[in-house]
């Protein structure tokens, strides 16, 4: 036999392709292929390294048949505990592996058409029965068998559950933007009926606020009518009442008549009240300033109110001093005669105060009673209207709440300010804060209409009264014949002329209504009477107009103006000083 170290003949040894001799493959063969055996062996020990260590499932197979190997990681993703127990149980891919067989039936034709499928997306099956997602990468391995497949598997549950988590949220954001979008426009259409109905609302705003511009506008004119068609009345009466005072009559029928005397009294008041309120509101009541004494003021003031103390068996006690303001007069006498007339109205016993003091360039005026007092909560609402300090019946004369209203919105006219204090039972202190001058005076008053005069200065005047109203002038005849005047009486200004015939006697005085028929007035038939007379007979207007313009009218004729409904007394002074101022012969 030959040996191993020979060679047959017509065969070539791995010496021949080296190029080698026998001898020299002796020497060098061996070792080097001891050194390539070893590297090929550490290279096979990497790859099986790599191979079971791989975190993607790995595994050779047999499309018509099963498993040929796997490592670890692909058996874990089919849910085996080993490769051998992976390749042990699968003998078919098709049925056993794939979870439907017709995405292995796809898989299968791609491959065979292009050789490999890379990163597809599919479910496998778990030993379990369930589905597991993964992608999967496929490689024909022809030199192996005509479909021996070698494959990379990644496990994508996770992904895939993300994926359709995302999804899931995409279609729960696209149902939340329909529902909002549905909202938005169920919203506009609400808005755009909401602005639809403001727009009407505002047009009709506009339409009561102009028909609200004309009533008030309107209530000027009713207020004036009402002035007078309700005045009218009232003053005859009155005067017929004054008439009757000055007579002799049975004591019953004497308190009647004074009974009457101050339900009269107390119908004036609030016809003045309600009109003095309305013209404050409409800033129809603008102040005539002038520089003024109020010590002068408040000198009258104590003068009218000091029987009222009398009568009421109050004590009253005036600190004044001279400071001069720059006001109204008239409206300021207004604001005080109301404090001073609630001042006794709630106080039983004790008295009231009326002070002035100094304080920088502010003059206050303080009104102070020990009367009931006010409660804390109240002292918020007393400047408002129809708001009394006491509930009916609480005793005093009983107002209807307005005294105070007009005081706040007079305050406000005058540019002062006022403030009240007041403890329950024990009183109140109202306090009127006037700005006053520094360095200026002005004359005071040498005389005041203070008293009636004595009923015989008047006796034997002749006086001329111009009254569209019969009843009004039978009142005044009435009253002035009853102090002793001689009257003439007219109800316009032509029946005026006609009770001055040339040379006979002039009057001593007239006496005119303001507003007369066919809208002519009491100023044009004074007018008349002193041309016709040529002379400036002393002549007063009796109105019961109350408006600034009326007011301003008169002041610029220079007559003097009482309103209605007339007060006896005051009607005796204005009279008394008519009658004494001598007739002038410039006309």
């Amino acid at each position: 036999m030959k040996k191993r170290s020979e060679s047959d003949p017509g065969r070539y040894d791995v010496g021949d392709l080296l190029g080698l001799g026998s001898h020299s493959v002796r020497k060098s063969y061996y070792p080097e292929l001891v050194e390539r055996i070893e590297q090929l062996e550490v290279e096979k020990n990497r790859y099986k390294w790599l191979f079971e260590h791989a975190l993607h499932g790995i595994f050779r197979g047999d499309l018509k048949g099963g498993f040929l190997a796997s490592n670890p990681a692909m058996a874990e993703i089919c849910g085996y505990p080993s490769p051998e127990s992976l390749v042990g149980s699968i003998r078919r891919l098709r049925e056993q592996v794939f979870y439907t067989i017709d995405e292995f039936d796809r898989l299968r034709q791609e491959l065979l058409d292009y050789g490999k499928v890379v990163a597809r997306e599919t479910r496998l099956r778990r030993a379990g029965g369930e589905p597991v997602d993964v992608a999967i990468t496929l490689l024909r391995r022809p030199d192996l068998g005509a479909e021996v497949v070698e494959a990379f598997v990644l496990d994508i549950t996770e992904r895939v559950q993300a994926r359709r988590k995302l999804e899931q949220l995409n279609i729960d954001l696209e149902r939340r933007v329909d529902e909002r979008t549905e909202a938005l426009q169920n919203a506009n259409v609400g808005l755009r009926y909401q602005i639809e109905e403001r727009q009407r609302i505002e047009q009709d705003l506009v339409v009561a606020v102009n028909a609200a511009k004309e009533a008030n506008l309107s209530k000027d004119k009713y207020l004036a009518a009402a002035s007078h068609d309700l005045l009218q009345p009232l003053n005859a009466a009155r005067l017929l009442v004054s008439t009757l005072q000055d007579s002799p009559l049975p004591k019953r029928e004497n308190h009647l008549v004074q009974r009457i005397h101050r339900a009269l009294e107390s119908a004036e008041d609030l016809l003045a009240d309600l009109l003095d309120i309305s013209k404050l509101d409409q800033q129809a009541m603008k102040p005539d300033l002038v520089y003024a004494d109020l010590e002068d003021l408040v000198g009258v003031l104590a003068e009218e109110f000091e029987p009222v103390a009398r009568n009421a068996s109050l004590a009253f006690r005036v600190r004044s001093r001279s400071a001069i303001a720059r006001t109204d007069p008239r409206m300021l006498s207004r604001v005080l005669r109301n404090l001073l007339s609630n001042a006794f109205r709630y106080t039983s016993k004790g008295g009231v105060l009326l002070a002035m003091r100094r304080r920088a360039d502010l003059l206050d005026i303080e009104v102070w009673d020990t009367g009931v007092g006010i409660e804390p909560d109240k002292l918020g609402d007393i400047f408002t209207e129809f708001h009394q300090l006491l509930p009916q019946g609480s005793g005093g004369r009983e107002g209807v709440g307005l005294g105070l209203a007009i005081v706040e919105r007079m305050v406000r006219v005058l540019g002062c300010t006022i403030t009240v204090q007041s403890r329950p039972g024990k009183g109140s202190r109202f306090r009127l804060s006037v700005p006053v001058e520094t360095g200026r005076s002005v004359s005071r008053r040498q005389e005041r209409d203070v008293a009636a005069p004595a009923v015989d200065t008047l006796s034997g005047a002749l006086v001329l009264v111009i009254d569209n109203e019969p009843d009004i002038l039978l009142s005044m005849g009435a009253l002035l014949e009853r102090w002793g005047c001689r009257v003439l009486l007219a109800v316009s200004a032509e029946a005026a002329v006609e009770q001055c015939p040339p040379g006979g006697e002039l009057p001593d005085a007239i006496l005119a209504d303001f507003h007369l028929d066919h809208d002519r007035t009491g100023c044009e038939a004074i007018l008349a009477v002193r041309s016709h007379c040529n002379v400036d007979i002393p002549a007063a207007i009796i109105t019961a107009d109350r408006s600034d313009q009326c007011r301003r009218l008169l002041q610029a004729l220079y007559l003097p103006v009482l309103n209605k409904p007339v007060k006896p007394n005051r009607l005796r002074a204005l009279l008394t000083s008519l009658v004494a101022r001598p007739l002038s012969q410039d006309l």
